[in-house]
């Protein structure tokens, strides 16, 4: 088993470049089965989750391969298969979005429930609903595999009960290419959905209002193959905001834009830390000292559920006493118990986090519950006294492409090593 090993108390200073966002690229990818010809994606973060994607669409009979470093070639041409893996399907929670891109290209779609980070109830009901009002008809069989159907698909008006982003997505996917006009109302805003938008009308979709809560795709007949590039990571830029302010740092973070991080700046100017925004970079300079403050998670453009762990370790350093509500998953919160044992004050009471801050963690040996509360873990070990030993660090590769690496350019302190083995660090190529 990995683990990262972390001395806490190096202030973070430098420069660090943000990925390709881990959320548009998982997506962008399932989206190639669309695509009758050949997709270059460019600025694709080297994850474990796109690794899994990758292997997915090869066994359904696709050819994806990395061509240079973060350039995947992915041709669908000769795609057979609409029946994906069960175990790859089962390590990840994208693998959602094989459903609307397999039932787009071959009106049927065989696909087991997904997996990924185990934080709450995660229903695709939004999704399937979608479906049947596109024509589709679906059946759950045994081992949660959703086995989709239809004759054809025709343009349907989709109003969503609740937002989602995965459930947007795969109705864009299935309607791109049904028969007449599909309109999504209470659609997701979140930037990933505007790219996913963006590259499947450069493969030749009609999608217009990604961004808004209406989003209308009239159906083509085909897509075809092209060249694009995936915005840059909202989450990651945000993880290295938080990681700066909390450990009193001066860091540039680029490749970024900046408008995808308003509320995330907006927070920690709230409390105290001092942002420069630039064209496509932010410079996070603090005083190691910060102001109590209250964060409500929210759909975008709110603050995003996928760095309320981050948000909250770095509160528990704040003077006076913070609130942190979690209004997308009902159970986020898992982490904290961990947070607990590096001396946290923290008090758990449903979607309601209370952080008594002001006090000083301590490094001990804790373990990753997701993957954004295996980077709060990270983040808490930078602020910690002494060492800081993280376990499960898998669920982190699932989502920051050379974590530690960055880090250590910044200044940290952190390796990565298999347990048991004192001071060898491992590289994972």
């Amino acid at each position: 088993m990995e683990k990262y090993v972390i001395l806490g108390g190096a202030k973070l200073e430098g420069e660090v470049e943000i990925s390709g966002a881990k959320n548009s690229a998982v997506a962008l990818i399932v989206a190639t089965l669309l695509v009758d010809g050949v997709c270059v994606i460019e600025n694709v973060p080297l994850v474990s989750d796109i690794y899994v994607l990758v292997d997915i669409i090869n066994k359904l009979g696709g050819r994806a391969e990395f061509v240079d470093k973060g350039v995947l070639k992915v041709d669908s041409t000769q795609l057979e298969h609409c029946e994906a893996p069960y175990e790859m399907v089962r390590k990840i929670r994208a693998s959602s979005y094989l459903m609307g891109a397999l039932l787009g290209r071959f009106r049927q779609a065989r696909v087991a429930m997904p997996g990924g980070c185990d934080f709450g109830v995660r229903p695709i009901d939004l999704h399937l609903k979608g479906f049947e009002a596109l024509g589709a008809k679906y059946s759950v069989e045994a081992g949660g595999i959703v086995n989709i159907t239809a004759d054809d698909l025709h343009g349907a008006s989709i109003y969503m009960d609740t937002v989602s982003v995965g459930a947007t997505i795969n109705i864009m996917f299935a309607a791109a290419t049904a028969k007449g006009q599909t309109i999504i109302e209470n659609a997701a805003k979140e930037p990933h959905i505007v790219d996913v938008a963006n590259f499947l009308n450069s493969m030749g979709a009609n999608i217009k209002g990604a961004g808004t809560d209406v989003i209308k795709v009239k159906g083509v007949d085909a897509l075809h193959g092209g060249n694009y590039a995936v915005i840059p990571d909202q989450i990651e830029a945000g993880t290295f905001m938080i990681a700066a302010a909390a450990t009193g740092g001066d860091v540039l973070i680029k490749n970024i834009i900046p408008k995808h991080l308003d509320s995330i700046s907006a927070k920690l100017l709230e409390m105290g830390i001092e942002i420069e925004e630039l064209d496509d970079s932010l410079r996070v300079r603090s005083s190691g000292e910060f102001k109590k403050a209250n964060v409500k998670t929210m759909p975008h453009p709110g603050f995003p559920t996928d760095l309320q762990p981050q948000i909250l370790t770095l509160l528990t350093a704040a003077t006076g006493t913070s609130i942190v509500t979690e209004n997308v998953w009902d159970n986020r919160f898992k982490y904290v118990e961990e947070l607990r044992r590096m001396g946290a004050n923290v008090s758990v009471d449903g979607r309601i986090a209370v952080i008594e801050g002001g006090g000083r963690l301590t490094g001990s040996p804790v373990s990753s519950t997701d993957l954004r509360a295996g980077a709060a873990l990270v983040i808490a070990g930078l602020m910690a006294e002494g060492v800081t030993e993280i376990y499960n660090i898998k669920y982190i590769d699932r989502g920051y492409e050379d974590f530690e690496k960055k880090l250590r350019s910044l200044g940290a302190q952190i390796t990565r090593r298999v347990d048991g083995e004192k001071g060898k660090s491992v590289v994972i190529a």
